[in-house]
């Protein structure tokens, strides 16, 4: 596996990151995978009197719709009314009925987050005192039954699909020519184009009613799926289907026009006689065109799921792009090849020149892979302890099991490739030939007694004696030619060495496919971390309800880089209009006070346009930070923006709303 990539594979490889780098430049950075960093009231909050709305502050911009937020009230009665309003960037409220009474409240909310997943959650406050309550909080997101199953066993379906297609299609263009001639490879590359286009129809079709009701019912709502289409997972979904029209016309090309040029005696169109200029330039079409249309399906991907948020998501979009290649061209190739180690006919054998392309080929995919994984994994995780403490990142030390294992087993198919290389075929395998030579023409079948009677009774079932026995024995031929050339197959054990180490890699891919289908349905490690720090913060912070003479606000900041993780605090004294004290703490992740180099508030009444007003407070000591005087000029639901700056370039900006005066 150390040997240089052929110049055909480092052309493909140039054009896929050529022609990614070009699809998906740019992109405004979020948070992933949306989650509840605060509430107004508070989750667990005892008000004295009955707020005039509720508001839910997730970490990201979310999609909300008509029920998206409820509010019920002891009996299960809803107490919301209008649709919810998004008075600031992530902050989300919906109006209550007035003169509620004391009591417990639950909210209920399921959004969409930005990278396409449905967030569902609930908890409660009380107003007055804390009573009994017939809701419970423990609300089933749309994505918990059976449509959920579906959905997930569709994005299962597509990943394979997307991997045999294109992962295939490289191994004929790149590996072995000869294989667009192979009825069974033929079958296996449109089965996987005829996969990820089911697949694809049938997420669309589900989408509705996996992001709302969770209903079977709902999945053939027309309503529903024109709402869909509005979304940025419907238009990745719709672009899919036409660069699978576009996918279609290249399987024709390959397996039509491609076909007829590939000689059956050399392995590679680079070998023997096969440079003619139409073929090259035939070629060369195919492998442009393969690799536009492989990075526009894997971009379909990549611009409406994890990578399109979050940290860097101009760069991460590309290398989740890259990503998804290597996979295709591993996991793919590696089917391919093992469908043509057992189904490629003895007149196409493959030779260990192909399989020593695709060993240089699966390398350079692996190493890709591990480039772009470590990437990727910092990305979605942000610390070591996110490993062990996180479900995405227990199931992200799952999947690099299986590819160490993948690489191991692969070493051994390195093996026996090399024994194929010297040894040109067994001993076994040439006499097993030659004696097949000598007991017939070249090109018919070994003759036995039965047999020849059965063609006796064929040619007079020719005569038009029998078309029944005609047809039989057509199938006892086809039947003995099979067991021929299987036997033929296996006579070389070098080579059956080498098909039970591919069948061993791909029994793994199959393992691996289903925990990177679940791996992308999963919230990330440092968005789940940040959501227990706001529920932590938010459950230890005391309840700011009206008239409670100061209001103190816990948000949990990571700006990206070295030491970037923290929380900051605001306490606002006496959180009235006028002049207010205002004391900003910052603390590391172990809860000790820890300098930085900029801190700045602002302040913001969405409601009347006013602001955002700057606070620049000064240094007091380490971790603390005050500013005087601070003039608030009326009450009301006042948004509290604070920017923390951890280096010359890493800073983030953190928010949350009060109810000042």
């Amino acid at each position: 596996m150390t040997q240089i990539i052929a110049p055909r594979v480092r052309t493909l490889v140039l054009l896929i990151l050529a022609v990614a780098g070009a699809l998906l430049a740019g992109a405004a950075p979020a948070s992933a995978h949306a989650a509840l960093t605060g509430s107004d009231p508070a989750q667990g909050a005892v008000v004295d009197t009955a707020p005039t709305r509720v508001s839910l502050t997730f970490s990201e911009p979310v999609a909300v719709g008509d029920d998206s937020v409820r509010v019920l009230d002891p009996k299960g009665e809803r107490v919301d009314k209008g649709d919810p309003a998004n008075p600031s960037g992530t902050t989300y409220s919906v109006p209550l009925v007035s003169g509620l009474p004391d009591g417990t409240y639950t909210v209920a909310y399921q959004v969409v987050s930005a990278d396409s997943h449905p967030v569902a959650g609930a908890f409660t406050f009380s107003i007055g005192a804390p009573s009994e309550t017939t809701v419970s909080v423990s609300a089933q997101a749309s994505d918990d039954g059976l449509v959920g199953w579906l959905y997930g066993f569709g994005r299962y379906v597509s990943y394979a699909g997307f991997a045999v297609l294109a992962g295939g299609a490289a191994f004929v263009l790149a590996c072995w020519a000869p294989g667009a001639r192979v009825r069974a490879v033929q079958r296996l590359v449109v089965s996987g184009w005829l996969a990820l286009t089911a697949a694809t129809l049938g997420l669309l079709m589900l989408r509705g009613s996996y992001t709302t009701s969770g209903r079977v019912g709902d999945v053939f709502d027309l309503e529903l799926l024109g709402d869909v289409l509005q979304t940025k997972t419907g238009a990745a979904l719709v672009s899919r289907l036409l660069l699978l029209a576009a996918a279609a016309l290249f399987i024709a090309v390959l397996f039509g026009a491609y076909a007829r040029t590939a000689d059956a005696a050399p392995d590679h169109p680079g070998d023997g006689d096969g440079g003619e200029p139409d073929k090259r330039d035939l070629t060369f079409g195919l492998a442009l065109g393969g690799t536009v249309v492989a990075a526009g399906l894997a971009a379909s991907w990549a611009m409406s799921e994890h990578a399109s948020q979050g940290l860097q998501a101009g760069v991460a979009m590309p290398v989740d792009v890259v990503h998804l290649l290597a996979v295709a061209a591993w996991l793919g190739g590696l089917t391919a090849l093992l469908v043509a180690l057992h189904r490629a006919p003895v007149e196409t054998p493959v030779g260990h020149d192909a399989v020593r392309r695709f060993s240089r080929l699966a390398f350079g995919s692996v190493v890709t892979l591990a480039v772009t994984g470590v990437y990727q994994s910092w990305r979605q995780l942000g610390s070591w302890s996110a490993f062990t403490d996180t479900r995405y990142g227990q199931l992200l030390l799952v999947k690099i099991a299986l590819v160490a294992v993948m690489v191991a087993v692969a070493f051994l198919s390195r093996r026996w490739t090399r024994r194929l290389a010297d040894a040109r075929g067994s001993a076994a395998a040439e006499e097993a030939e030659r004696a097949e030579e000598e007991k017939q023409p070249a090109g018919t079948a070994p003759a036995t007694a039965s047999e020849t009677s059965e063609t006796s009774e064929a040619e007079k079932t020719e005569a038009g004696h029998d078309a029944v026995r005609a047809a039989q024995l057509a199938r006892q031929r086809a039947a003995t030619e099979a067991a021929r050339q299987k036997r033929l197959r296996d006579a070389d054990p070098n080579r059956f060495g080498l098909r039970r180490s591919v069948l061993a890699e791909a029994g793994v891919a199959v393992v691996l496919l289903a925990v990177t289908t679940v791996l992308t349905q999963t919230e990330p490690g440092r968005t789940e971390q940040d959501a227990r720090a706001a529920a932590a913060t938010s459950s230890s912070a005391p309840a700011t309800g009206q008239g409670s003479g100061a209001v103190s606000l816990t948000m949990p900041f990571d700006t990206g880089g070295t030491n970037g993780k923290g929380v900051v605090s605001v306490d606002l004294d006496p959180a009235q209009a006028g002049d207010n004290a205002l004391h900003v703490y910052v603390e590391g992740p172990d809860g000790t006070p820890v300098d930085v180099p900029e801190v700045k508030i602002a302040l913001t009444l969405a409601a009347q346009d006013i602001g955002p007003l700057p606070v620049t407070p000064d240094r007091i000591t380490t971790g603390h930070w005050s500013a005087s005087g601070v003039q608030i000029p009326m009450a009301g639901d006042w948004k509290v923006e604070v920017t923390v700056r951890t280096s010359d370039i890493d800073q983030v900006t953190v928010s949350k709303n009060a109810q000042i005066g």
